[in-house]
């Protein structure tokens, strides 16, 4: 059983994340971890929080020696920023009176803000914000790192990059994976296609100088996988529906789809599907509109999936809200924020679509130790072979 928690809050002391289930013997760096930390900080659109922050991992428990032990892995993430946030951040019994900030009040429309302020019987929105943050996201970027990094071992490589922010939209369909790849690591919002870039770039400029953010969408691509991770039988053990929540659960995410998506819902079965053949000893398809899952399970295709991300709640000039004290029209509250996110999300994506495929396989190949599971694995992949 592969699972993870986070805790922390975007002001604390640090971020934590705790991950159990990745078996013993597996090599592993906290560079590795604080590459992709870094990945998720950059990105055009991004706020002054980011030049902040230089995110690093600190791992505390479950590895020795760079391999783990096989027990839970514990890591830490400290926030720079605390200094400046103590008093009033601090777990210290110390009271409203102790704290140099003014009460939140003025609930951001579209963010957690109201609804966690009354669900939870807050009536300072802090409370209720500093958790909901997508700051968060960085502890899950590190245990993404970890369970990528054991799926690169098996030959499962995980990447992304942004289809869309606003209103444009990349073109990569005459490009190969790897130059989608290549492409998006170099440019500013993640993005193949140096054109779109371009256009991307100057609508986030437009957006800043309105006062207002921007959403978009962003493709996580898994390669190399082996046929039958995830089940048909149980509505939870469907790898696709796992994968849509676990993208659908990032922050600001309000969309996703597999391989064609909603597309497909437009097209008939001949246009929808994908056939079959049998060349060089295995079983193929010439095209992947399924996005690389069928019945819940992989089927030895690309996974192809998409988020998409609205606009960060945030607003510079902002939208109109009430003070849930007084009940008097205000303006919302304005917090230190991005223009636009989206590069940074795709970021996050690879780490909880690398955890549920991680998850997947050690459903399907157990192990104690990292050479148990490669036995197991090696096994299923020959038995495979031989059909």
């Amino acid at each position: 059983m592969l699972r993870y928690l986070t805790a922390g809050e975007s002001h604390g002391p640090m971020l934590t994340a705790i991950l159990e289930g990745i078996p013993a013997n597996l090599p592993i760096t906290v560079q590795e971890i604080t590459d992709d930390l870094i990945r998720r900080q950059q990105g055009y659109g991004r706020g002054d929080r980011m030049r902040i922050e230089q995110d690093e991992a600190n791992i505390v428990g479950g590895v020795r020696h760079g391999l783990t032990l096989g027990g839970p892995i514990a890591i830490l993430i400290a926030n720079r920023d605390w200094n400046n946030w103590e008093l009033t951040m601090g777990a210290a019994a110390t009271g409203p009176e102790g704290d140099p900030k003014e009460p939140v009040t003025r609930p951001r429309p579209g963010h957690a803000d109201l609804t966690g302020a009354l669900k939870y019987g807050q009536q300072d929105i802090r409370n209720v914000l500093e958790r909901a943050s997508a700051r968060e996201t960085a502890a899950r970027v590190a245990v993404g790192a970890v369970c990528r990094r054991l799926l690169r071992l098996f030959g499962v490589e995980i990447f992304s990059h942004v289809v869309g922010i606003g209103p444009v939209a990349a073109k990569t369909d005459s490009l190969s994976f790897a130059e989608i790849r290549e492409r998006a690591e170099g440019s500013p919002v993640r993005c193949a296609d140096q054109q779109a870039a371009d256009e991307m770039m100057r609508a986030i400029d437009e957006a800043k100088s309105r006062g207002t953010s921007l959403g978009g969408v962003f493709e996580v691509i898994a390669l190399n996988l082996p046929i039958g991770l995830g089940s048909h039988v149980h509505w939870d053990g469907k790898l696709d529906g796992r994968l849509a929540q676990a993208v659908m659960s990032i922050q600001a995410i309000k969309g996703v789809e597999i391989g064609l998506g909603f597309e497909g819902a437009r097209r008939c079965g001949f246009d929808a599907h994908d056939e079959i053949f049998y060349e060089d000893g295995r079983f193929t398809r010439r095209t992947n509109r399924a996005g690389g899952l069928e019945g819940g399970m992989t089927n030895g295709e690309p996974i192809l999936i998409r988020g998409a991300m609205k606009p960060i709640a945030t607003q510079y000039a902002p939208m109109a809200s009430v003070d849930i004290r007084t009940k008097e029209p205000f303006r919302a509250t304005v917090e230190r924020s991005d223009i636009c996110a989206v590069p940074a999300a795709g970021v996050v994506g690879e780490a909880v679509v690398g955890f549920e495929i991680a998850r997947a396989f050690r459903e399907k190949f157990g192990g104690d130790s990292l050479e148990e599971m490669t036995r197991n694995y090696q096994g299923y992949v020959e038995s495979i072979r031989q059909r």
